[in-house]
């Protein structure tokens, strides 16, 4: 069967802003979504208010038929994907798919990953990459399987990590150029050109699969006991969310939490300055690492709002 934008149908799958600009070039482009599936809405604060995704929020401002499963198993669900009759389905920023809905489309289903697989592969991989000093990362489309992030790859592109990146401008570079690459991808299938690589020749040709786990809140606890540079890199990989914290003692001996945002490498002397240290001079607040000193320059106490560390030190007297 020969398809074209418009008779091809596809369901999309995505939740947040990072799925939006993919779906939204799609829809722009002509092409012929007949569904799209997002999370379930979520209580938020105290007032019990429902939120939205920003993927629903899309699909509602646009009329598109949208589908939001509690359990993607259950066979009303399954039955109500089924009726959309999709030849193909996008995955980008989602749960996990049980076989029953990947293997549904006769022209499968792929996932927009923002990493260049094998390298990265689960729930972080564009802060895994910061954490880790890499200096490039890029995205990849892949044809879903049984293991999670493991499929046949059909096309990858390349970005640059420069050294005063953080997660979020990585993340806005990726989330453009993986919106360019769905297009391409949908219209290689369309056209009959994929020719899809198994990860397992690139593992065997060298490149290392490595892992990019979900974050928790002890992810992003700053462990003074390690290089300057590795102390960096966490609050560049987790910077503007969730954020690296640490905790700050003030001259009451009261023990404040504090959200790190941006950090720079200085050449000062370590001296005699321990681990986790930390002293204010000249408007500049710094921290001791096990290899040299870093300048704090934004951060945010708990309940406040986010500053640059000078305006913050007039206001907090350090221990």
């Amino acid at each position: 069967m020969t398809y074209n934008k418009e008779t091809l149908r596809i369901v999309f799958f995505g939740t947040p802003d990072f799925a939006v600009e993919s779906l939204r070039r799609l829809v722009e482009g002509g092409y012929n979504i007949v569904g799209v599936v997002t999370m379930p809405d979520k209580e938020a604060g105290r007032g019990h208010k429902l939120l939205q995704s920003p993927v629903k929020q899309y699909a509602l401002q646009h009329g598109l038929r949208l589908l939001q499963p509690e359990r993607l198993k259950n066979p009303q669900f399954v039955e109500e994907l089924r009726s959309l009759q999709a030849d193909l389905q996008i995955v980008i920023a989602f749960r996990m798919l049980p076989e029953v809905v990947w293997n549904m489309p006769p022209l499968g289903t792929f996932n927009l990953h923002a990493s260049l697989l094998p390298k990265y592969r689960g729930a972080a991989p564009i802060n895994w990459a910061v954490i880790n000093g890499e200096t490039e990362t890029g995205v990849t489309t892949f044809f879903l399987k049984h293991e999670i992030d493991t499929g046949d790859i059909i096309q990858q592109r390349k970005i640059a990590i420069a050294d005063d990146d953080n997660v979020g401008d990585v993340h806005d570079r990726l989330m453009m150029i993986g919106a360019d690459m769905v297009i391409e991808t949908v219209d290689a299938i369309i056209a009959g050109n994929v020719k899809p690589i198994a990860q397992e020749e690139l593992c065997n040709a060298g490149t290392e699969a490595t892992p990019a786990p979900k974050i928790f809140k002890e992810t992003c606890k700053i462990d003074w006991n390690r290089p300057m540079r590795q102390v960096r890199n966490l609050v560049r990989g987790l910077s503007p969310y969730p954020a690296a914290w640490t905790e700050i003692a003030d001259t009451a001996d009261t023990i404040h939490t504090a959200k790190i945002f941006a950090a720079a490498i200085t050449d000062l002397p370590l001296q005699d300055h321990k681990p986790g240290e930390m002293w204010a001079e000249n408007g500049h607040l710094y921290a001791a690492c096990t290899d040299g000193i870093i300048e704090i320059t934004q951060l945010q106490l708990a309940g406040k709002k986010r500053m640059p560390a000078a305006d913050f030190l007039r206001g907090f007297h350090l221990k």
